[in-house]
């Protein structure tokens, strides 16, 4: 019961406040009141929130959000299941869950296929989810090498101005690849996988001309390739490895009249056996619960602005 109401009532306060119902504690009871409708989402929500905390799964605002979003589409009922499989563990014995369906899904056809493209915004997990993944895979010696690549190119900035040669250039844009292994292996040993090569974090030009195998490979931010460059990349795989390609279609930062190679890529490869693009959308997001609302509040002004260019 404290853990459903949160502290302060504050996750009963969220609920009511979404869904417009009216709440009071009766001893070891909820009651609600308000339009029929709403009271009955308001029941299968509390009933949602119940069931993760059954299975030991913390429950903050962002979860509470997203069961009010699910149990809108109907789609509440297995969401102990959902959240319950891990995923992999950090080097400090933390466990890596799924904490959306779209992030169950995502981990599902990683699992399944061999080239998977994650297509979503900000904050849904696409790169630290496929880092894990690499990283299980890597321990339970499924594969040899780890790979992870971007693009160089600027958002908005100036790489000329950096510092260093390229693979100094591009190290701030690979700082999230970085923070993400580290919290899977631990600096130490991050640190001599790094030197013995089995991991490798470089930019995209670094990838032409070889060949790719027995290794998990993740080309990251991949809206900022040209279809020249997917290309490359995609034909790089060998034997026994997995492709993971991630990236944000709302967000190219390529110039003006280049065409986005992850666009290309996942309309002429979407038919092939083995290869499944995912795409999460708003709901999957795991940042504060605003970022949800930015996203869409941007998603929003994107359709606005191409029904108004039709």
């Amino acid at each position: 019961m404290q853990k459903l109401l949160g502290t302060f009532d504050e996750n009963l306060n969220i609920v009511t406040n979404e869904l417009k119902v009216t709440a009071s504690i009766e001893g070891v009871k909820v009651k609600l009141s308000g339009d029929a409708d709403a009271v009955a989402l308001a029941e299968r929500v509390l009933d949602g929130i119940l069931k993760l905390i059954r299975a030991g799964e913390s429950v903050d605002k962002s979860r509470i959000v997203y069961c009010i979003e699910l149990a809108r589409e109907g789609n509440l009922e297995n969401i102990e299941q959902v959240m319950s499989g891990v995923v992999a563990v950090t080097s400090r014995g933390k466990q890596i869950k799924c904490k959306t369906v779209g992030q169950k899904k995502y981990v599902e056809a990683i699992k399944k296929n061999t080239i998977v493209f994650g297509v979503g915004p900000a904050g849904t997990g696409k790169t630290y989810l496929a880092v894990c993944l690499a990283a299980s895979a890597f321990k339970g010696k499924q594969v040899e090498k780890i790979i992870l690549t971007r693009p160089a190119v600027e958002a908005g900035e100036k790489l000329g101005f950096l510092p260093g040669d390229l693979q100094t250039k591009v190290d701030p844009y690979l700082r999230p690849l970085y923070d993400a292994l580290q919290e899977m292996f631990g600096m130490e040993t991050y640190a001599k996988l790094m030197e013995k090569g089995l991991i490798e974090v470089a930019p995209l030009a670094y990838m032409r001309g070889r060949t790719l195998s027995n290794a998990f490979i993740i080309l990251d931010e991949a809206q900022n390739t040209t279809c020249e460059q997917m290309k490359m990349f995609l034909t790089r795989m060998g034997d026994g490895s997995k492709v993971v390609v991630t990236g944000d279609l709302t967000q190219v930062d390529l110039p003006e009249g280049k065409r986005s190679g992850l666009r290309h890529a996942t309309s002429i490869l979407k038919n092939i056996e083995g290869i499944e693009t995912v795409t999460l959308t708003a709901k999957d997001v795991v940042r504060h619960p605003l970022v949800m609302q930015i996203v869409r509040a941007y998603e929003h002004e994107n359709t606005r602005e191409e029904r108004k260019r039709r």
